[in-house]
């Protein structure tokens, strides 16, 4: 009998460790697992209540013929706080934007092309108002008729392109006018600025603060530089200054 207990704690053992090393994994790729509850069609977007390690969450995916009780998997997924839908009337708290998923955790996640924010987004309401995410499609920046006035201890953003490796990971000072102003996309302010100077065709600044600014606004800023930085979702930067803070 002793035998035969051991045997079953042992087996059971088993399990568990091969279950945590697929666990482990999966985590590892991060790879998200999630069950649908509900399901709700619109124009571009299949809204889905899913059910995560018995949480309860929205997705928001390009449109596809989901079904409920079915297993889904998906990588990463942008969050949106107070997210408004204007098809379906309703706010919500949070919603996470994913590129596609997929039935099988491991093969890629559908690779429909999800049109929500973007450098164009001025509010939340993805459903009238869509761009294309991918990189290829990123919205044409206009360069402004724009001149500002050097000041003491600051560069410019022709000196920052051109020298960015030497900025790179350092606290730079940069004063511009403010050309757009996105709120709230992954918890902070997306901010664009321009000097009237550029470098190699480069002559708009992207800054990721918790600051409010107009479209208008001349501002100084002190910031971090950041190559290459990918946020995900088209969120690619060659360069861009995060945790930035007004200074005057």
């Amino acid at each position: 009998m002793k035998f035969y207990i051991s045997l079953m704690i042992s087996i059971v053992l088993l399990s568990a460790c091969k279950t945590d090393k697929n666990e482990s994994a999966k985590n590892k790729k991060g790879i998200h697992e999630v069950v649908a509850q509900e399901v709700i069609q619109v124009k571009d977007y299949t809204y889905m209540r899913v059910l995560e390690d018995g949480k309860e969450k929205w997705l928001a995916v390009p449109s596809f013929q989901a079904e409920v009780g079915k297993t889904y998997y998906f990588k990463n997924g942008m969050e949106m706080p107070n997210f408004e839908s204007r098809e379906l009337k309703r706010t919500f708290p949070t919603i996470y934007f994913v590129e596609g998923v997929s039935t099988n955790p491991n093969a890629n996640p559908i690779q429909n092309k999800v049109n929500t924010v973007q450098d164009k987004v001025i509010t939340n309401t993805i459903d009238t108002n869509t761009i294309d995410l991918s990189s290829k499609s990123k919205p044409k920046l206009e360069k402004k008729e724009i001149k500002i006035k050097p000041i003491s201890g600051a560069i410019t953003i022709n000196q920052l392109y051109k020298d960015a490796k030497q900025y790179e990971g350092k606290i730079v000072k940069i004063k511009g006018e403010v050309t757009k102003f996105n709120p709230k996309i992954m918890n902070k302010n997306w901010i664009h600025i321009q000097d009237g100077t550029e470098y190699n065709g480069k002559f708009d600044l992207t800054l990721v603060t918790n600051a409010e600014a107009k479209v208008g606004d001349v501002i100084v800023i002190e910031g971090k530089v950041s190559l290459n930085k990918d946020f995900g979702y088209g969120y690619f930067y060659e360069l861009i200054v995060e945790n930035a803070t007004l200074v005057e």
